[in-house]
């Protein structure tokens, strides 16, 4: 029997972490683009989300790549 994940295509965590990180990624433009457009009192939400979001979405991939690679060693 094959495992869900590996028929559906990447892992849940996998998809999390994709998500996590783009959506941090857009937080960390916005930051940018306002900052550079002269704004200097920016939302601490968005700040915050930059700032934890990106390296969360990060992590958890890396997370996912090393569980996938343990189970295609084991497997």
């Amino acid at each position: 029997m094959e495992n869900k994940a590996k028929q559906t295509g990447k892992p849940i965590l996998m998809r999390l972490g994709i998500g996590l990180f783009a959506i941090g990624m857009l937080a960390v433009a916005t930051v940018f683009v306002m900052f550079a457009a002269g704004l200097e009192n920016l939302p601490v939400w968005l700040s915050a989300a930059a700032g934890v979001i990106t390296p969360l979405g990060l992590l958890l991939g890396l997370i996912a790549l090393i569980q996938e690679a343990r189970a295609g060693k084991h497997g």
